[in-house]
């Protein structure tokens, strides 16, 4: 895996410091909160675990797992649930926790159909955000890193469901993704 990657771009290091900084920051704003934390399998499972333990304030966890994709490889712009949320999520207020942000389109749509179940307030936290990949005008409300247009895995983002185990986050070679 590792020959697989061209350049490290975010060491465990640099991870666990945005991984704290996120925490703090979510503490402090949700201290008087009914927080439900919200991760959308699988790409985040792996920031979910680390932020749960860096947040010092109950809250509660769920886990969604959406598609837009169908088979192909661009986003078909409709949201198919395959796995919903376990509780009414009325009352309580959402952090979506995605991996990363890009196109926007999944998370936009999501978003939409989340408000409907009347939750108190729903905001978004990312791991990494794209913006230049961005296709609707979604901002998240926490960001661990801004990153580039580049064809990244490891710490739960992934190329064919493998490179989800690296403890770091690097360039894909172009030879890996062509194969």
């Amino acid at each position: 895996m590792k020959n697989d990657i061209k350049k490290i771009l975010l060491s465990e290091k640099d991870i666990a410091k945005m991984i704290k900084r996120l925490g703090k920051a979510i503490s402090e704003d949700y201290k008087d909160k009914n927080l439900m934390i919200v991760s959308i399998l699988k790409g985040s499972v792996v920031t979910m675990a680390d932020l749960m333990r860096a947040i010092t304030i109950p809250c509660v966890i769920d886990f969604m797992v959406v598609s837009s994709y169908g088979s192909g490889t661009q986003t078909s712009g409709s949201v198919k649930i395959i796995k919903d949320l376990d509780v009414d999520i009325r009352d309580y207020d959402l952090l979506i926790v995605e991996d990363i942000l890009d196109s926007g389109v999944t998370l936009s749509n999501l978003l939409e159909m989340l408000s409907s179940r009347e939750p108190a307030s729903i905001k978004i936290c990312t791991l990494l955000d794209k913006p230049e990949r961005r296709k609707v005008d979604i901002k998240p409300d926490y960001v661990g890193a801004t990153v580039p247009d580049e064809f990244i895995v490891g710490y739960g983002l992934d190329y064919a469901e493998k490179y989800r185990n690296l403890p770091y986050i690097g360039v894909l070679k172009e030879e890996a993704i062509l194969g």
